[in-house]
């Protein structure tokens, strides 16, 4: 007797609480199609979301490019056009320099440990860097490499010359530093750009490239960790601003370098899960480097730490020190390349 009228008090305090909140129904955006690991990533935050508010945030997924083009991501979110979107910070250069350390070749050996990483070390920057949203979380996908249509990439002259979609920013310049023609394009468009000839080759991870059907039009692969590409989740200010504690709780909890890691690994695993799969296409050839051959990319790639060290000193950040930092987040986690 007495357990059930406790267990009423218990009812009759917690009711009011929750009758006071205002029921969200959250728009989150992404740009890769619904078959991409990413629309179960953001279904699984939705869904841990809604648990933890008590049903009072709900949520849908737009995949697709739906609500706004994969460029436009990052300003949806900061004007509410969509709460939550899915960011590729490097689509837009010049305006997140920062995060874009995570990006620099033959950084980062995993995804999981990886995403973890640079979520860690990027909160204290994404305060400044991303001020007009809510930073939720960093992550990245598998370490990648170039395939092209016309030849094999084996050193960093064989770039010179050709056009080349890059995955971001930090790709684009290496393209440039290396005499090819960068040919700017979102992952959708990727397949489209080098059938028509306009592009001869793309930085793009492995199990993306069959997805987007991008193996189809491409025949070389370098199988080589050259590069990781850095994202965001980041939501609307005003939204998360509405919401009761409660609500803000339930959103923080799933905006953490725990969620970074879960949203990174599967998605890792997915894209190492391509390299068989292009490797089992008898029309391809997937190739390794040498170690001579990695030197020398990793000699040509050296200007690029400069350029992204003076990129981040003009907005005040001391590139040394947010370098170090990086390096000893992504030893934590098991995630520095060797």
């Amino acid at each position: 007797m007495k357990k059930a009228f406790l267990a009423l008090l218990l009812a009759a305090a917690v009711t009011p609480a929750l009758a006071q909140e205002k029921t969200f129904e959250l728009k989150l955006s992404h740009w890769v199609p619904a078959s991409h690991p990413l629309q179960k990533a953001l279904e699984d935050w939705g869904s841990a979301v809604e648990k933890e508010s008590g049903g009072t945030i709900k949520y849908k997924v737009f995949p697709a490019q739906q609500l706004g083009k994969a460029f436009d991501h990052y300003d949806m979110a900061r004007d509410g056009i969509a709460d939550v979107t899915y960011v590729n910070p490097g689509y837009q250069p010049g305006r997140f320099p920062v995060i874009g350390a995570g990006e620099l070749p033959f950084l980062v050996s995993d995804a999981k440990g990886g995403s973890m990483s640079l979520d860690a070390w990027y909160r204290k920057y994404a305060d400044k860097e991303m001020k007009d949203v809510k930073f939720c979380l960093g992550f990245i996908h598998s370490p990648s490499s170039f395939h092209s249509r016309t030849k094999k990439i084996v050193v960093p002259d064989d770039v010179k010359g050709m056009k080349v979609r890059p995955a971001h920013a930090t790709m684009a310049n290496f393209v440039t530093l290396l005499g090819g023609t960068n040919v700017q394009s979102s992952a959708p468009e990727v397949r489209d750009i080098i059938e028509r000839g306009v592009a001869d080759a793309v930085t793009f991870p492995w199990g993306s490239l069959v997805l987007f059907g991008i193996d189809k039009v491409t025949k070389f692969d370098m199988d080589a960790p050259l590069y990781v590409t850095t994202f965001a989740f980041v939501m609307n200010k005003d939204k998360y601003n509405q919401m009761s504690d409660r609500q803000k709780k339930a959103v923080d909890n799933n905006c953490n370098t725990e969620a970074a890691g879960r949203v990174g690994e599967p998605w890792g695993k997915f894209e190492d899960a391509g390299v068989e799969k292009i490797k089992a296409q008898s029309d391809r050839e997937v190739y390794k480097l040498t170690p001579e051959q990695i030197a020398l990319w990793k000699k040509a790639a050296e200007p690029l730490v400069k350029t992204w060290g003076e990129s981040v000193r003009k907005n005040g950040v001391d590139p040394d020190a947010a370098m170090a930092e990086l390096r000893a987040s992504l030893t934590k986690y098991n995630a520095l390349a060797q």
